[in-house]
């Protein structure tokens, strides 16, 4: 895979075309962090086809840039971002505000920081089937918020204000284009997303700011004061397509409309194709798109800039031929004349005009556009060769002052001659010198060893390598805010001669590996630490003075490592034993400890954080893989410490079913509170004999992803009927798999009220209900130490056999009722709730797990 350097070593492109020689050209590292290709870190080296040369040769040509804003990863508009890389042939740029940390996650359980390295991951996916790029602001999503201040508030104006005027300096867009209104609308309140506001009320000021150079000077070390042509609003319905009369008032001002629904010959596939295959990436919002064919408009209300003529051309008046670069008018000649002349069969005809192109656009200024279309040019080079390069790790990881060895290939695939001048590797920048010609289709191979400098940086996202705030992460170089991936320090630059022209091909490098099933796999290569700990649980509740096993899983990063393990601990906190030794004689082996760790007297909480010292080294985090099917494994570090609560607990009943849902951690929680927890496929719900627990929960969204509920929650409700309690968790009202009013006993319906107040008061409307009192006495203070939220997608209406428990508001608002629904049915009970417990309870917030003691005992203390 072909990436750009990223490292603060600069290397040089030296070029010699038809005799001419042309001096060593350092590129600058702003531009290296910038022109990322979209495709992840890991992933197997590119393949071009012919139309893909063809068509980029076409986006060659082209020198317009779009930055396409939004604040969360599935906010953008896929249609329009593949309309405008794949049609127009611009330059687009998504800029998410967020990076989904804050969100839902239907595919497994990763939230929080590592749900947003997920989501990160499926817009660089999205990004690859569109066409288009990404980049982010520093900006965490903190869950729903209802109003546009708030955000900014939270997030840090200023910040996140700084970092999209860096987006708009360092990708020069001639347009913007929001996919939000800038504006707060009172008529709106409660159901406009201020994250969503707040990121379209930045662009609006962000449009003026980027080009003073009184604002943000800083940034002007790296790139130039910007200011776009226009600025638009795209407007979209969810429910009804936009009238005529709505057009005609924004007519008035400005409109644009296009129709995105063209069919792409060469791809075989229309626009509306290629985005429903884009937002498919979203797979764990579950985005799943089925793609479309025919016209298809989308309109863009125009809020700053220059109006058009053309309501078609939102470039208008932008000049996006060769000629906007001083010196180019001659190269979108040459560049015209290469499509002209491609020969499909043979791409590799087109290397001597490529290789002319590639010099004449390096002796123009130093500039954007001689940077994005030097990376182009030098793609096509290579893709024209079908030139295969890899460099592969024998391992998936190393740690620092590690030997490794890189196996490379080079292949040279076209009758073009081809020169191997030598080889750098980073990091340690060593030189290989080489004199030797690439053949046609006779690989070079080489295996190289490299002695890894003991200071390398640990492999992990930069934007979690600080502390972050509540509303925004900390990134300590300037230059790599709003990079999508952490750039990759272990690399190998070749350095080859074609046509004359000295060229440098980069190759990170990454592990691969043959699957029996999936046959090649790529994943990247890590650097990581050599010794990682674990506790097994994240949360561990103590209702008494008795201690509690604690299980450390201390894993080595590689071969024959020894020292010490230990539990710190809070103050009145103690563990047996204080420490133990250890040695790991092989690398990925792992040794368990077990503590006993006594709690305080008194109630209290706090952290238990593993500390393992090697060779007078302390470490004290675990490594999280993310693996899924639609992009490379990532790996993650985080800090190993498990909360440990000190509380007044009480349960009643002894064994609890659990069916999953999307995926949440509340099972862990439970047995965490005393309970044997199994848990029911839900296939098998019909074929479970039920009556042998003392309730059963339902995970979160399971009516929303779960095909067998259609079919198997009858055999729930006649659970209840029996006698017992069945616990249901939130839920959305899009995409049930069943009737809403099946979900309960009686009729209910689902809505889309949340509390996002996380400290927002809790009043007891039923104050002496069971679910408030047994077997603990539910007080204002379980409420306190809430993250994030209290609840979301609350019940909206109900039969009136629910009784509704809890009532809470965000300011402003009415009072929302809906949060926990309890009937009985039968000589059972129902329990709805729409209660974030899949957050709180991961997170050890004491009030949580008293609450959720309580709806699972429910009905127990009339047993015999």
């Amino acid at each position: 895979m072909e990436l750009l350097s990223r490292s603060t070593q600069h290397h040089r492109e030296k070029l010699s075309v038809m005799g001419l020689i042309y001096k060593n050209l350092l590129i600058a590292l702003s531009f290296l962090l910038l022109f990322q290709t979209p495709q992840a870190f890991g992933q197997a080296p590119e393949k071009w086809t012919s139309t893909q040369i063809y068509e980029a040769i076409e986006q060659l040509n082209f020198l317009g840039s779009v930055l396409y804003l939004a604040a969360h990863p599935d906010d953008e508009n896929t249609r329009l971002i593949s309309w405008l890389a794949n049609e127009k042939k611009a330059n687009v740029v998504s800029l998410s505000l967020t990076r989904g940390d804050g969100g839902q996650n239907l595919i497994g359980t990763e939230m929080g920081p590592a749900l947003g390295v997920l989501r990160t991951q499926e817009l660089l996916a999205a990004r690859s089937v569109d066409g288009g790029k990404q980049f982010f602001s520093r900006a965490i999503d903190f869950g729903f918020s209802k109003h546009p201040d708030e955000t900014l508030e939270i997030w840090g104006k200023d910040a996140i204000l700084h970092d999209v005027v860096w987006a708009v300096r360092k990708w020069q867009p001639d347009v913007i284009i929001n996919r939000f209104w800038h504006e707060y609308d009172p008529a709106l309140a409660g159901r406009m997303h201020g994250h969503h506001t707040a990121s379209a009320a930045l662009s609006w000021e962000a449009f003026d700011l980027a080009g003073r150079t009184d604002v943000y000077p800083e940034q002007l070390t790296y790139t130039q004061a910007w200011q776009p042509k226009r600025l638009f609003f795209n407007m979209y319905s969810f429910f009804a397509p936009i009238g005529e009369e709505e057009l005609a008032k924004v007519r008035e001002t400005g409109l644009a409309r296009m129709d995105v629904g063209v069919y792409y010959p060469l791809k075989g596939k229309s626009n509306n194709e290629i985005a429903a295959e884009s937002r498919s990436m979203h797979k764990c919002q579950a985005f799943g798109t089925v793609g479309s064919r025919g016209a298809e408009t989308e309109y863009l209300q125009l809020l700053k800039g220059s109006r058009m003529q053309d309501e078609t051309d939102i470039f208008e008046g932008v000049n996006t031929s060769w000629t906007r670069v001083e010196g180019g008018a001659a190269i979108g000649i040459m560049v015209t004349q290469l499509q002209k002349d491609f020969n499909f069969a043979n791409p590799a005809a087109s290397i001597p005009a490529l290789t002319e192109i590639y010099a004449k656009i390096a002796s123009l200024p130093e500039g954007f556009w001689r940077s994005q279309k030097l990376e182009e040019t030098r793609k096509l080079i290579k893709a024209c060769l079908a030139l295969y390069t890899e460099a592969i790790a024998s391992d998936f990881s190393a740690t620092p002052g590690e030997k490794i060895q890189v196996a490379v290939e080079l292949t040279n695939r076209s009758d073009i001659p081809l020169m191997l001048k030598g080889i750098t590797i980073y990091p340690g920048t060593r030189d290989t010198l080489l004199e030797m010609p690439l053949e046609n289709n006779a690989p070079y191979k080489a295996v190289f060893s490299i002695d890894l400098p003991a200071s390398l940086a640990s492999s992990n996202p930069y934007w979690l390598n600080e502390t972050p705030e509540l509303g925004q992460y900390k990134v300590a170089d300037a230059q790599m805010i709003g990079l999508p991936e952490t750039p990759r320090e272990t690399k190998l630059v070749y350095h080859l001669i074609v046509g004359g022209l000295n060229l440098d091909i980069e190759d990170v490098i990454a592990f691969k590996k043959r699957d029996p099933v999936a046959g090649e796999v790529f994943r990247p290569f890590e650097i990581t630490p050599p010794v990682f700990a674990a506790i097994d649980n994240p949360v561990y509740v103590f209702t008494s003075n008795s201690p509690q096993k604690i299980d450390m899983v201390v894993k080595s990063g590689k071969a024959n490592i020894s020292g010490k393990a230990r539990l710190a601990l809070p103050e009145g906190w103690r563990a047996e034993p204080e420490s133990v030794d250890f040695e790991i004689a092989l690398k990925g082996a792992e040794a368990r400890f077990h503590f006993l760790l006594y709690p305080p007297t008194q109630a209290g909480e706090g952290f238990a954080r593993p500390e393992i010292t090697v060779d007078g080294q302390v470490y004290t985090r675990s490594m999280q893989l993310i693996a899924y099917d639609h992009f490379p494994v990532q790996t993650m570090l985080k800090d190993a410490a498990a909360k440990i609560l000190k509380i007044d607990l009480k349960t009643a009943g002894e064994k609890l079913g659990y069916i999953m849902g999307a995926g949440d951690e509340v099972p862990t929680a439970l047995r965490q509170m005393g309970y044997e927890v199994d848990l029911i496929e839900p296939t098998m719900i019909g074929q479970t004999d039920l009556s042998v627990f003392d309730a059963i929960v339902v995970g979160i969204r399971a009516y929303n992803t779960i095909e067998a509920f259609k079919f198997q929650q009858p055999r729930l409700l006649e659970y209840v009927e029996n006698g017992g309690t069945l616990v249901v968790q939130y839920n959305t009202d899009r995409g049930l798999v069943l009737p809403v009013g099946q979900i309960g006993p009686y009729p209910l319906q689902l809505g889309r009220d949340r509390v996002t107040k996380e400290d927002a008061a809790m009043q007891f409307l039923v104050p002496d209900h069971p679910v408030l009192n047994y077997p603990n006495k539910i007080t204002a203070k379980d409420f306190e130490g809430w993250v994030q939220e209290r609840g979301l997608y609350f019940v909206s209406k109900w039969d009136e056999r629910y009784q509704a428990l809890l009532s809470a508001n965000d300011p402003g608002e009415t009072p929302k009722n809906g949060s926990l629904l309890v009937a009985e049915y039968g000589k059972g009970h129902f329990i709805y709730t729409g209660l974030s417990m899949f957050r709180e309870l991961p997170a050890g917030v004491s009030g949580a797990f008293r609450l959720f003691a309580n709806f699972v005992s429910l009905g127990n203390e009339e047993r015999p």
